[in-house]
């Protein structure tokens, strides 16, 4: 199985080309998904949220409360980095996880959706494919404001703060542009789809996988044999 990575700006609609790879049964692991689910009620990472940033960016649910808390870490670098040692080693680990659960499924390849791929630089090193989806910027900013009551001005900040969509777009394998219809937009990830499909780099990291799987089980065949030896001379 291998990896391949999503990502975008900001309201570019990665969301929409996840929802295809899902409707052909390709696997998509959303980091946003996680990200909110680590830090639910009751969970190590709220806690750490409540210690560190107070109560204040709470909801009276309990739920963390995103736009107050991303208010305070955008202008401050010290509390964003804070912020992201409290709840990346979380959101890595489940990511982890589920990886490992599709492989054991037997999928060829599935989806990370990540949309902050190439500022963390996290992942990149594990990843086959990246896909980068872009739009127009005026219709990204329409689209960033109806989606969350910004001001204009609250939202150019917003999109300013991440890696340009030229400069994503040119670290990508494949580019899908979602500034047309839907139509257009799930015909191009389609065609990415069928691109990836195609693709046997799945079967070269299966039988690496297994190759190893198979020298680890004969060394521990031959320890145990060994060590049953040892045991009848030394009776």
């Amino acid at each position: 199985m291998y990896l391949v990575g999503l990502t975008g700006g900001i309201a570019t609609g990665k969301s929409t080309v996840a929802a295809v790879f899902r409707e052909h049964g390709i696997p998509v692991i959303d980091a946003d998904v996680i990200a909110r689910k680590v830090v639910e009620p009751g969970k190590p990472a709220w806690h750490k949220i409540q210690e560190e940033f107070g109560p204040d960016v709470f909801l009276d649910t309990k739920h963390l409360d995103r736009t107050k808390l991303g208010d305070l870490i955008f202008n401050d670098v010290e509390k964003r980095k804070k912020l992201n040692a409290i709840t990346h080693p979380d959101i890595y680990k489940e990511i982890y996880w589920q990886t490992i659960k599709y492989f054991l499924q037997g999928h060829p390849f599935i989806v990370m959706d990540l949309p902050l791929l190439f500022e963390t630089g996290h992942m990149l090193n594990y990843l086959y494919k990246i896909i980068v989806v872009t739009c127009e910027e005026d219709l990204q900013l329409q689209r960033l404001m109806e989606r969350t009551g910004f001001t204009e001005a609250k939202a150019k900040l917003r999109i300013a703060a991440q890696m340009s969509l030229e400069k994503k777009a040119e670290m990508a394998n494949f580019v899908i542009e979602n500034s047309g219809s839907a139509r257009d937009t799930k015909e191009q990830t389609v065609k990415v789809i069928n691109v990836l499909r195609s693709s046997k780099h799945h079967w070269k990291l299966r039988l690496l996988v297994g190759f190893c799987c198979t020298v680890l089980l004969a060394g521990a065949y031959w320890l145990k044999n060994r060590s049953s030896k040892s045991l009848s001379t030394a009776t």
